[in-house]
Parts: C-alpha cells; structure tokens; sequence
C-alpha cells in the first residue's frame, strides 16, 4: 500500500474580485503518494497553479485541511509555514528565478544554507545533483546570463532539490524551454522520480504529462478525473494513447 503523503480535506479557496466572489477551489478531498510522479492538468483557469500552491504551503485555504507529512500546514501560521516549507519543500517555476549575480554554485548554497549550515556538505551534494543532471564543474561556475535557459532550469532543480525536499513542486517547468532544453528538463524529472523523489507538476503539455504515473485533471475548481499511467517508459505508444482518450473524455 502507498505511503500517503499530503491529504486534503474539503479543500477549497475563494477570493473577491470586482466585489464578486470567486470560488477558485471547491471541497477538494485527495490523497497524494510518497514516490508518485503526480501532474495536475485542466484549462486556464482551472485552478491548477492554485490547487500546487495550497498543496504546498505557498497559499493558505479558504476552507478545508492540508495534512502533508503529518503536520496540519492549514492551521500553521505564516513563519511556521515558511519553515515548513524549507525543510520539506522544493519548488521549480516556469521562470527560473536565479540571481544573475551570483554564480550557479552559489545560487544552490544560498538555498541551502536557509536549513543547512554545513556548506561542506552543501557543496559536496550540489556537486553530486550537478553530476546527475548533467551539468559540468566548470558550467556551475558562470553566472545565469552565461548559460542556456535548459541548464539554467536544470540548475533551478538542483537548487530545489539541495535540501532534501519531501516533495519537489513544478509548475509549467518546461513553459519557457525549446523543445530540446525541455525534453533535457523532463528527463531530469523523470531520473529524481525514479531515484524515490516524489513530484507534484502542474502542466498544460501533453509531453511533459506523459511523465507522470498518476494524472489529476481539474475543471471549474474541482478534481473531474484522474488516469493511472504507470512508470513512464519511453516510446509507449499506449501510454500517449491513454493519455489521450482520458483527457478527451475530460473534455481538454
């Protein structure tokens, strides 16, 4: 049986706009597993980037509960959430948000060194995720306006990854990418999901959705459906197809 690892409870967010209420999320129960290439799908406006944001502690909920790891995150305040969120979450955006005057090394250590003040172990680990997404010793001493936008969000994650995260969290990682910085980019998450990493990607790509095993779709706030792909193997022409029945019957 799956370790469970972040549980919501009538999950739902709402915010006022134009003196209107609107209702993003609507009483949302679901079950998320350690281990689990999780990606969240639906059309603009569904609520996707809402729902990973709350999911993660970066939103608090209108109404409901967030159980992650055993911790309530819904009824911590805003420096109990911001701590939680070092020590157990890492987080990889469209935009990759390095600061261009440090270099990519020390854009890594700034991060860890919130959790950690152990910079020898630090560097010793960053230089090991390095290694493992491919990026050279050398690469990791330029600045982020000396590299291509694929190693620069490859960096991102080893940035996200330099604490040890419960979860890794990606929203449209690949949005701003070519097709062959992205496809480099997937198969970085694909290589921490199968190394125990679980990860939890919003997307809107089929691509970059075949990588999941498991596929939440959301329309108008809600969770309408999910598909259970399996461990993503390369050229499954089976996979892409059920894929895209599911998201054809969910009307995307």
């Amino acid at each position: 049986m799956k370790e469970i690892l972040i549980k919501t409870e009538g999950l739902s967010k709402s915010f006022s706009s134009g003196g209107t209420m609107q209702h993003v999320l609507k009483n949302i129960g679901l079950e998320l597993y350690k281990g689990d290439f999780t990606v969240i799908m639906g059309a603009s406006g569904a609520g996707k980037s809402t729902l990973m944001y709350a999911l993660s502690g970066m939103d608090t909920p209108t109404l409901g509960t967030i159980t992650f790891s055993g911790t309530v995150i819904s009824d911590l305040d805003t420096d109990a959430l911001a701590r939680f969120r070092k020590e157990h979450c890492g987080f990889v955006f469209q935009q990759i948000y390095l600061i261009d005057t440090m270099s990519v090394l020390d854009n890594v250590l700034t991060a860890g060194l919130l959790v950690s003040k152990d910079k020898k172990a630090l560097t010793a680990r960053a230089r090991e995720l390095f290694e493992a997404v491919e990026i050279a010793p050398e690469t990791t001493r330029k600045f982020p306006t000396q590299i291509s936008g694929g190693e620069a969000q490859r960096a991102g994650i080893v940035r996200a990854l330099i604490n040890t995260p419960s979860v890794l969290f990606a929203d449209e990682p690949t949005g701003a990418l070519n097709s062959k910085a992205g496809l480099a980019v997937l198969d970085t998450l694909t290589a921490c999901n199968e190394r125990g990493q679980s990860i939890v990607m919003v997307t809107h790509d089929m691509r970059s959705a075949r990588r999941g095993n498991r596929i939440l779709y959301l329309k108008d706030g809600t969770v309408q459906g999910e598909c259970d792909l399996g461990r993503y193997r390369p050229d499954d022409a089976a996979r892409h197809k059920q894929l895209s029945d599911f998201l054809a019957e969910m009307g995307w």
